[in-house]
C-alpha cells in the first residue's frame, strides 16, 4: 500500500490513541510497531537497504496524513523519516546494520553539542543533546559533535568547528526525562546523553560537507530542506484537523446567550474562509515548490540555491500559515476550546511548538530574503 494511503489507513487507530500519547508522552510501542512495520519510519531509507526511498512530496503528504490525527505522533513520524536521510551517506554495510531491519528506529539531534576526540579508528564521544524526539522508541541515535583533534577544535576551510553526527546504539545512551511542556507532549523529546563512548569512523557524518552515496534525487535534496518540508507537513495536517474540529462544533454549538448556531454567525463564516484560505495556499505554494525541484533533482541532479531558499521559504510559510489557522479556529470555539476535551486546545498547543523548531523559525524569512536580494549570506543550512 502506498505510504499515504498506509498513513490514512492508520489514522483512525492514531486518533484513538490520542489521548494516552498525550498522558503518557510518548507513542505506544504496539502503535511504533504499525507505524515500522508500515515502513513510515523509513520513508527515506534507499530502497537498496530495504526502505521506501519515496518522493520528497509523498512523505510530506504521509506526515500529514497523520497529523490530522495526531500531531505528536506525526512529529515522531517526521523524525524517523528524515533521519533516515543519514543511511544514504553511510558505508554500506554500515547502513545495512543499522537502516536494513524493518522494526529498527532512528533519531537524534544535528546541533553539535558534543565534542568527539579523534582517536584511533574513531572518536571519543559525549555530550547532552535536548530535543532527542521519539528518543524512548529508538533503536539508533544520534548526536552532533565538534571535533577535536589535539584538544583543539578541527576547522573547515571556512573557518567554521568542523562538526560530524555520531550514531549510537540506543543502550548507550542514557535518556533524561526533561519533556514537560505545553505541546506535541507525546513526542517524549526528551535530553539523551552519552559519556566516553568510542564511536567508530564510518558511524559518523557530515551533512554539511559529506555527499550522499547513494543515487537517486531523494538524495540529492538538501538534508535540512528536507527536515523543514516534514515539519511543513506537520503543521498543515494540525490545521486541517483544526478546521474538521470547529466545522463540527459550529454545526452543534449555540453559544450562550445567542439564539444561532455558532455556524450561523457571520464572524464565524468570515473566519472559516480565511482559514481555508490560508491553508489551501499555503500547501499549495509548499508542493508546488517540491515539485519543481524534484524536477530538477531528477534532470540535472542539482538543487539551485535558489531552489533550496524556495523550499525552505515554503517551508516556513506553511507553518506560519498553519498556525495563525490554528488561532482562528480555536478563538472561534470559544470557551468550548479550552476545555480538555477539546482537540481544538491540543492543536492550539501543538502547533505553537511545531513553529519553534529553527527548521521553521521567523529567521528563514531573513536567510531567504537575502538571497533573493542577492546578498552575500551562509547558505549552508539551506
Amino acid at each position: 500500500m502506498p505510504p499515504v494511503d498506509t498513513a490514512r489507513a492508520l489514522a483512525g487507530g492514531i486518533r484513538d490513541r490520542a489521548e494516552h500519547i498525550e498522558r503518557h508522552r510518548r507513542l505506544p510501542t504496539e502503535l511504533v510497531h504499525a507505524l515500522a512495520e508500515a515502513g513510515l519510519f523509513r520513508m527515506s531509507v534507499p530502497r537498496a537497504f530495504g526502505g521506501g526511498e519515496v518522493d520528497a512530496a509523498t512523505m510530506v503528504e504521509a506526515i500529514e496524513e497523520i497529523a490530522k490525527a495526531d500531531g505528536s505522533a506525526a512529529w515522531c513520524v517526521m523524525i524517523g523519516a528524515t533521519s533516515g536521510l543519514v543511511s544514504a551517506y553511510l558505508p554500506e554495510t554500515v547502513a545495512h546494520d543499522i537502516y536494513g531491519p524493518p522494526l529498527h528506529v532512528t533519531g537524534g539531534v544535528f546541533a553539535a553539542h558534543g565534542k568527539a576526540t579523534v582517536v584511533p579508528g574513531g572518536y571519543r564521544v559525549g555530550g547532552r543533546w535536548p530535543f532527542a524526539s521519539g528518543c524512548e522508541h529508538c533503536t539508533w541515535l544520534m548526536g552532533g559533535c565538534v571535533i577535536l583533534d589535539d584538544g583543539r577544535p578541527r576547522l573547515l576551510p571556512n573557518g567554521q568547528p568542523d562538526a560530524r553526527m555520531m550514531l549510537f546504539p540506543a543502550a548507550d545512551v542514557e535518556i533524561i526525562d526533561t519533556w514537560t511542556v505545553a505541546g506535541l507532549r507525546g513526542t517524549g523529546s526528551h535530553d539523551i546523553a552519552v559519556a566516553e563512548r568510542f564511536v567508530p569512523e564510518d558511524r559518523s557524518v557530515s551533512l554539511l560537507t559529506d555527499r550522499p552515496r547513494q543515487p537517486g534525487p531523494l538524495y540529492m535534496f538538501p538534508v535540512f530542506g528536507l527536515l523543514a518540508l516534514g515539519i511543513a507537513g506537520v503543521a498543515l495536517g494540525v490545521a486541517r484537523r483544526a478546521i474538521d474540529e470547529l466545522l463540527q462544533l459550529a454545526a452543534a454549538k449555540t453559544p450562550t446567550g445567542s439564539r444561532k448556531r455558532l455556524a450561523e454567525r457571520a464572524m464565524i463564516q468570515v473566519h472559516v474562509a480565511e482559514a481555508e484560505a490560508l491553508l489551501r495556499s499555503a500547501r499549495a505554494f509548499l508542493f508546488d515548490t517540491i515539485g519543481d525541484a524534484w524536477r530538477a533533482a531528477q534532470g540535472s541532479r542539482t538543487i539551485s540555491v535558489a531552489q533550496r531558499s524556495l523550499l525552505r521559504l515554503a517551508a516556513t510559510h506553511a507553518a506560519t500559515s498553519a498556525a495563525k489557522v490554528v488561532d482562528l479556529m480555536y478563538n472561534a470555539g470559544g470557551g468550548t476550546s479550552v476545555y480538555a476535551t477539546s482537540p481544538l486546545q491540543r492543536q492550539f498547543r501543538d502547533i505553537h511548538v511545531v513553529t519553534q523548531h529553527m527548521m521553521v523559525a521567523p529567521a528563514t524569512y531573513e536567510l531567504t530574503g537575502r538571497v533573493f536580494l542577492g546578498i552575500d549570506t551562509d547558505t549552508s543550512l539551506l
